[in-house]
């Protein structure tokens, strides 16, 4: 397809994407993942014990909470403690991170611990949710692996953006393609599983369903292609270069 996209890619072209394991030292894993010039801290941290909800269940839990940093976009947002509240986006946000990664993990076989993720955004041009997803699942299968709990990780999840911009659809939209699609659509899989989670929105005109099937088959692309970069982020270079 030609199309003249901001970012010069082809249609169906990612952005650059790096996966750079142990950004930081405190947590079970951490994960610093870039989409273009989208960048996220992922980090995932283990205690035993899980919510009243879950108390004597023999169950685990995993739940996400995510924040963007005052200076992650060119006008600093004010920080949300200081308004005393989380706004309805991070919360639908996080939500999602959680839900999306809950299928990456056998709770069953988890016992009574908790995984907490924490996604923080230090520089946001669009996708900032499906970053957040696709690095925080990298930190989950890595704090697992370094606490040595075993028959725990399900999988692969990440999670992708595609959009009609300019009457096409292409994938991975950064804040510029993003800003002036007609639709976006943001889609959640698990490898050889199939979608976890999609929300898509007509911003303009109403999409027909050829458009969403071509959506869903990016989608599918795109996250194929962010599964072999997981794997590739999780091998151990060090032992490569003994």
């Amino acid at each position: 397809m030609n199309i003249s996209r901001p970012s010069r890619r082809v249609y169906d072209e990612l952005r650059k994407v790096s996966i750079s394991r142990n950004f930081t030292e405190s947590a079970a894993a951490s994960v610093l993942i870039e989409f273009g010039k989208t960048k996220v801290i992922c980090a995932a941290s283990l205690r035993n014990s899980v919510p009243r909800f879950l108390q004597g269940k023999n169950v685990g839990w995993l739940t996400a909470e995510y924040g963007m940093l005052p200076s992650a976009t060119s006008e600093r947002t004010e920080r949300e403690a200081a308004a005393g509240k989380q706004t309805g986006r991070t919360i639908e946000i996080q939500r999602l991170i959680g839900r999306s990664l809950r299928q990456c993990v056998n709770l069953n076989r988890l016992g009574e611990r908790t995984i907490q993720v924490d996604c923080d955004v230090i520089q946001a041009d669009g996708g900032t949710r499906t970053a957040s997803i696709t690095g925080a699942c990298v930190a989950v299968c890595d704090a697992l692996r370094k606490r040595n709990i075993q028959g725990v990780f399900d999988g692969w999840v990440s999670a992708i953006s595609v959009g009609i911009y300019a009457g096409v659809p292409i994938l991975d939209l950064d804040y510029a393609e993003d800003f002036k699609a007609s639709t976006d659509m943001n889609v959640v899989c698990k490898q050889n599983k199939g979608f976890v989670e999609i929300q898509g929105t007509a911003e303009a005109e109403p999409f027909p369903r050829k458009d969403l099937d071509e959506l869903l088959r990016l989608a599918e692309l795109g996250t194929s292609r962010l599964y072999e970069l997981q794997e590739e982020a999780m091998v151990d270079r060090s032992a490569l270069e003994e």
